[in-house]
């Protein structure tokens, strides 16, 4: 079994990596502090072709797989987190559940613009109460001729206010089945669709969020998603397949932490020593970087698994995301006092922590994930 990257992956990541450190890390404080979201960096990872990594090449995109993508927002996170669960929700979400299940028209109005950075994509499902996931939807859209008009208020829509494609889920006959819904492509701008309040989050402040209300937003029939009632199977094909995208973003954000941690243990002295040369510091740094290792190999087997349209992101989602909170924790008990200021960005690591442990699927949620495959070995 090999390890090792292919050299053209090596020069992928150095790529993003070199990008990533000149482009978007040196706002990536004032962005979390300014709650701001930067459409010219999305538009430069455009230029790169990284909004289109996962589009088929007959599309415009890299065509490439989900280990890329991997290597792609672990390097983004480790500059700016919100800036890759942004990438992420574009990529991973909107434009792979257009690639998967649009039709040839729609793959060439969407995922073309979408593959390139001239149009963002968002993916809009959440909604205040979902006791069985995406069964028991309260957005609905009733059939009209031709059309759809869509009724409801989806809720912690990311991308939603700066995006300019919106894949959104609405039942379409009885709640309480899972063939109940079914997915539409809704354009900006579109009458009756309308954003309302702008999610205050403690993390990912630089990705934009946002709650959204359909008002007799009429749709027409080709901006469907497959047939009436696939929104449940979409929904959870799309989410099923992004998983390792989370774990990536994870690990890039640890890495990022212990990276600082280094730094500053180096700098940093006490009794006229770097207190990195103490033994409590270097344990501790020791364990971040075997903790971030296990959790990156555990990443990039779950992208393998989920390119052969398996389903191992579910374990890589729990631990790398326990990994990163542990390991930003870690960061702000390394930096003492300074830890818990905005002088060091130790504290904006270990918020973005969290929210990547929550804002997908809860550890809970992913524990009852892992149970599900463990009862059907």
């Amino acid at each position: 079994m090999d390890y090792s990257l292919s050299e053209e992956l090596e020069m992928i990541r150095a790529m993003v990596r070199d990008y990533a450190a000149g482009e978007v890390a040196p706002t990536a404080a004032l962005r979390d502090e300014e709650e701001r979201y930067d459409r010219h960096i999305f538009d430069t990872m455009g230029g790169l072709g990284l909004t289109g990594i996962m589009v088929p090449e007959e599309y415009g995109g890299l065509g490439s797989d989900r280990l890329t993508n991997c290597l792609v927002l672990e390097e983004i996170a480790r500059a700016c987190a919100s800036t890759g669960y942004t990438l992420y929700v574009h990529s991973g979400l909107a434009a792979a559940a257009i690639s998967m299940f649009g039709n040839e028209e729609q793959k060439k109005l969407y995922l073309v613009p979408m593959g390139n950075g001239q149009k963002l994509g968002a993916y809009a499902w959440s909604e205040r109460a979902l006791p069985n996931g995406i069964v028991d939807l309260q957005t609905e859209a009733l059939r009209d001729g031709d059309d759809y008009v869509l009724r409801g208020k989806k809720v912690l829509v990311s991308n939603a206010g700066e995006a300019d494609v919106y894949v959104v889920f609405a039942a379409t006959g009885n709640n309480s089945t899972a063939d109940a819904s079914s997915a539409f492509i809704i354009e900006k701008g579109t009458p009756g669709c309308m954003l309302r309040q702008k999610e205050r989050k403690i993390g990912l402040r630089g990705s934009p969020s946002m709650s959204i209300e359909l008002v007799d937003c009429r749709v027409p029939l080709a901006n469907r998603l497959g047939e009436e009632g696939d929104g449940h199977r979409i929904a959870l094909r799309t989410l099923e397949s992004a998983r390792s995208g989370i774990a990536a973003l994870a690990v890039g954000l640890a890495q990022a932490a212990m990276d600082v941690s280094i730094s500053y243990a180096k700098t940093r002295r006490q009794f006229d020593k770097p207190i990195v040369q103490q033994q409590a510091i270097a344990f501790k740094l020791a364990n971040m970087a075997t903790q971030i290792e296990a959790a990156r190999l555990l990443t990039y087997q779950a992208a393998w698994h989920d390119s052969q349209e398996g389903d191992g992101g579910a374990y890589s989602n729990l631990f790398a995301g326990h990994i990163a909170m542990a390991v930003t924790i870690e960061a702000v008990q390394i930096h003492g006092g300074y830890g818990y200021t905005k002088a060091f960005p130790v504290e904006r690591y270990m918020r973005d922590a969290k929210m990547l442990q929550t804002i997908e699927a809860s550890m809970d949620e992913q524990r009852r994930a892992i149970a599900r495959l463990i009862n059907k070995m």
